[in-house]
């Protein structure tokens, strides 16, 4: 870790009355090293102007409003973004012509969505995770080395569970994990990934299957399985609970301030702390 990241980290977050928006407001005030400098919402949202510890239900008051655009003056450092795909770019835009370093959280993005984040990176340090649990960037790491080391022989299935209230569909964890497996067997992540099953033509060799499932108030589910003529393996993460993506999201945050302009992930922070 550098000198520049043992100091505060101003958090500037975005979706804040989020589900997960929420979860790393309230870590951000309570663990040390961290402020919320800036809470950020919808321009039409109703508790817009109000302070951001009352709605956001901590009980007392922060003095930190909840705000539609960043103030220049807040302090923020580190945009944390766990809003709508639809929002992230220009959020991203406003927070670089701040100079302010980005961790962006939200999944569903469009091609142009991630051009205009790469654009940002060039001006600043922009992280991007599908998830930010330990757990799921390890699952990666060994997913790929299962997939390398298995082998053709095995067929590879990605599942994933979430509540009912999850928008895009199949998650941006799972997509992760198929990206990593068909890099790894040197596969098109796109042309040889077939979405759920239906109908009656047999697997075609070398395609990667998906699946998703929503369900009630499942935080998330993750099984990568690899199956040949006679045996399985599955590798599998669930989340208990939010706090592991904020606490994630944070230490994501922490590790980004001070760098240098680029595109990191979640691997990146993993590479140079124990995990």
């Amino acid at each position: 870790m550098s000198s520049d990241q043992s100091h505060v980290v101003e958090i500037a977050l975005s979706g804040a009355r989020g589900r997960m928006g929420r979860q790393v407001a309230l870590l951000a005030v309570e663990e040390s090293g961290f402020r919320l400098a800036s809470a950020l919402v919808r321009p039409d949202d109703p508790e817009l102007g109000s302070d951001a510890g009352l709605a956001l239900g901590m009980g007392y008051d922060l003095g930190v409003p909840l705000e539609s655009r960043i103030d220049a003056d807040c302090g923020a450092t580190v945009l944390v973004d766990f809003s709508v795909a639809a929002a992230v770019a220009d959020r991203l835009e406003e927070a670089a012509g701040l100079g302010l370093a980005a961790v962006i959280c939200t999944t569903g993005l469009d091609d142009d969505s991630s051009r205009r984040i790469e654009a940002a990176a060039t001006r600043v340090p922009v992280l991007v995770a599908a998830n930010t649990s330990v757990g799921i960037t390890v699952m990666r790491r060994v997913a790929a080395d299962l997939a390398r080391v298995l082998g053709e022989d095995f067929d590879v299935e990605v599942s994933e569970t979430h509540h009912r209230f999850k928008k895009d569909s199949p998650s941006g964890t799972a997509l992760a994990l198929v990206d990593a497996v068909a890099r790894a067997r040197g596969v098109d992540p796109i042309r040889d990934v077939v979405h759920g099953r239906q109908g009656t033509s047999p697997r075609r060799a070398g395609e990667i299957g998906v699946h998703a499932r929503r369900m009630g108030d499942v935080v998330g589910e993750h099984t990568v399985a690899f199956s040949a003529l006679g045996e399985r393996i599955e590798l599998t993460h669930r989340a208990h609970s939010r706090e592991t993506f904020a606490r994630g999201a944070l230490r994501a945050a922490q590790w980004l301030q001070g760098r240098q302009p680029g595109l990191y992930a979640m691997e990146d922070v993993m590479a140079e702390s124990s995990i």
